[in-house]
């Protein structure tokens, strides 16, 4: 009897320890300069990976521009990889405007200053580190 007494004691312990341990988080600070106008909004995404990435955003949010720039933060971030893009969608129509050809009629952005050829930018070029409280800056 008190060995399964003992067990069930040792086995509850180890639940309940575990479950109150939480995971650290980071907070993510991003500023994006370089705007041509205050019109509209940006639209702001984190992605996790490369298959994901400017098509199924992890987090994102919509801010609104002043002074031709932007500042959001992204808070309760699990240390990992990540991404950043934005869109400044000019005509608030929550989409990036293309032309015929689907180049871009409004301005983005992505982390590490990401830029594509011939295409959209990659995750190779945009993914970075968030291993502590970080902020990055987004230019256009």
């Amino acid at each position: 009897m008190k060995k399964t007494l003992l067990f069930i004691i040792l086995i509850l312990g180890g639940v309940f320890y575990g479950s109150g341990q939480e995971k650290e988080t980071y907070t993510l600070s991003v500023n994006i300069y370089g705007l041509d106008s205050n019109k509209g909004t940006l639209i702001v995404g984190i992605y996790t990976n490369e298959n994901d990435f400017l098509k199924n955003q992890f987090k994102s949010d919509v801010i609104k521009i002043k002074n031709n720039e932007a500042f959001v933060i992204f808070k309760n971030l699990a240390a990992g990889e990540y991404a950043v893009s934005f869109i400044h969608d000019e005509n608030n129509n929550k989409k990036m405007d293309t032309n015929f050809f689907g180049i871009p009629k409004e301005k983005y952005g992505c982390s590490n200053n990401a830029r594509g050829f011939m295409g959209p930018p990659k995750y190779v070029d945009a993914k970075f580190r968030l291993t502590e409280n970080r902020t990055i800056e987004i230019s256009i």
